[in-house]
C-alpha cells in the first residue's frame, strides 16, 4: 500500500439521507435513550462503520477529510446519530491495529461490523494461557446496545512496574450491558456500561495501547492508520458540536428572519433589527472559523506522514478551541430565541442539549489541551 489518499467512499454523498432518516427519528431515539435500529443500519450501509477499515479487509481506509464533511450533516439534524457515525468510524480505525489474524477475526463477515469502546484505563487484564483474562466495568461506551464488538483499554501488571495499558476486542457475546445511561443531552446515544466478567481473550484480539498513542500501526497499513491517537481523538466529538451548531443557526435564522426583514426599531420592548443582524452574523462566522479548525486537523492528518508532535497537540488545542467557539454560539442562539426556542417540543433547545453534553467529554476540555500544547511549544525553544 501507498500513502496515497484513497478515493472517497461516499459517506458524504449518504450523509443527507441518513440525516433525514434520523430526524425523523429523534424524539423517539430520546425517548428510548438509544439510536432506533433503522438509523444505525443506515449509519453502517452510508460506510461510516467501513471508512477507516483497511482495504485488506474490505473497507475503504478512507479521508478524515471526508469525515469532516459527512459527520456534521448528520449533526444538524440529529447531533446524536452524528456522534454514533464517528465512534463507529473511530473504533474501526482503532480495530486497525490488532495483529493480522485478530483482524481477520473481526472483520470475517465483512467491514460493516459495528465495533464499540473505551480507552479509559478502568479494566484489569493479567496473562494467561493462550492470551489475557480481562474484566471490568466501562462506562460510557455509546452504541453499546447495537455493537458487534468492543474494543476495551485494560491495565496490565508488570512485576512492580507501571501497569501496561493494553487493547482487547471482545466478541458481542463476551460483555453485557447495564443501562446507566441518564445524561439530559445526547440521549439516543445510548452510552451505557460495559461488563465483562473475567473473560479470555486470545493474543491475536489484543495489542499494546502505545502503539495507537504514536501511530505504530501494522506494517503495510495506509496512511490513515498511522496517525496517533491524540492526534485526532478531538475530531471525533468536534464534528457533531459542529454539525449541531449549523443545525442550530438553521433553525434560529428561520425564526428571526421576519425580525431581520422588519424595521430597524420596532415599538414597543424587545431587541431591534440590529440585535438579530449581529447574532446571525456573529453566529454565523464562529462556526466558520470552528471549521476551518476542524479541517486543518483533518488535513493535516491526512498528509501523508505523521503528524509532527508539535502538529499533534496543536490539533488537541484546535478540537478543544472549536468545541468551546460552537458551544457559546449555540448558548448566544439559544438565548436569542425567544421562547419559541425553549419550548419542550423545539429542535432547538435538543441541539442546545446535545452541544452541551458533548462538549463536556474530557477530549474536548481546553485546560489540558493547553497544557499540552504550550509545553510543546517551550521544549520547543
Amino acid at each position: 500500500m501507498t500513502d496515497q489518499l484513497p478515493l472517497e467512499s461516499g459517506v458524504a454523498a449518504a450523509a443527507p439521507g441518513v440525516a433525514a432518516l434520523a430526524a425523523g427519528l429523534a424524539e423517539r431515539a430520546e425517548q428510548e435513550r438509544r439510536i432506533s435500529p433503522e438509523v444505525l443500519r443506515a449509519v453502517v450501509d452510508a460506510g461510516f462503520a467501513r471508512h477507516f477499515v483497511p482495504a485488506a479487509h474490505g473497507g475503504t481506509q478512507a479521508t478524515y477529510t471526508e469525515l469532516t464533511r459527512a459527520v456534521p450533516v448528520l449533526g444538524a439534524r440529529c447531533p446524536a446519530t452524528a456522534w454514533s457515525a464517528a465512534i463507529v468510524a473511530s473504533l474501526s480505525r482503532m480495530a486497525a491495529y490488532l495483529p493480522e489474524a485478530g483482524r481477520k477475526e473481526i472483520w470475517r463477515d465483512g467491514p460493516d461490523t459495528v465495533i464499540v469502546g473505551s480507552v479509559s484505563p478502568v479494566g484489569k487484564a493479567r496473562a494467561a494461557e493462550g492470551g489475557w483474562r480481562v474484566r471490568g466495568s466501562w462506562p460510557y461506551v455509546s452504541v453499546v446496545d447495537h455493537s458487534d464488538w468492543a474494543l476495551l483499554l485494560a491495565l496490565v501488571p508488570t512485576g512492580g512496574g507501571r501497569p501496561e495499558p493494553r487493547l482487547f476486542a471482545l466478541p458481542r457475546s463476551a460483555y453485557r450491558v447495564e443501562h446507566t445511561w441518564a445524561d439530559i443531552g445526547m440521549r439516543a446515544t445510548g452510552s451505557n456500561t460495559l461488563i465483562v466478567d473475567d473473560v479470555l481473550v486470545p493474543d491475536e484480539l489484543s495489542f499494546a495501547a502505545k502503539d495507537l498513542l504514536t501511530g505504530r500501526a501494522p506494517e503495510g497499513s495506509a496512511g490513515c492508520h498511522r496517525v496517533p491517537l491524540p492526534a485526532v481523538n478531538g475530531l471525533f466529538f468536534t464534528l457533531p458540536v459542529l454539525g449541531a451548531a449549523e443545525g442550530a443557526l438553521a433553525h434560529w435564522t428561520e425564526y428571526a428572519a421576519p425580525k431581520l426583514r422588519g424595521a430597524s426599531h420596532v415599538p414597543g420592548p424587545g431587541p431591534g433589527r440590529g440585535f438579530y443582524e449581529e447574532t446571525l452574523a456573529r453566529c454565523s462566522g464562529e462556526i466558520d472559523a470552528a471549521r476551518l479548525l476542524v479541517e486543518r486537523v483533518a488535513a493535516t492528518a491526512d498528509r501523508a506522514g505523521a503528524p509532527t508532535p508539535l502538529e499533534t497537540v496543536r490539533g488537541q488545542r484546535d478540537c478543544a478551541l472549536a468545541a468551546d467557539l460552537l458551544t457559546g454560539v449555540v448558548d448566544r442562539l439559544f438565548r436569542a430565541s425567544g421562547t419559541s426556542g425553549h419550548r419542550v417540543d423545539s429542535p432547538l433547545q435538543r441541539l442546545w442539549r446535545d452541544v452541551h453534553s458533548a462538549a463536556g467529554h474530557v477530549v474536548l476540555q481546553f485546560a489540558p489541551a493547553s497544557a499540552a500544547y504550550a509545553s510543546q511549544v517551550a521544549g520547543a525553544h
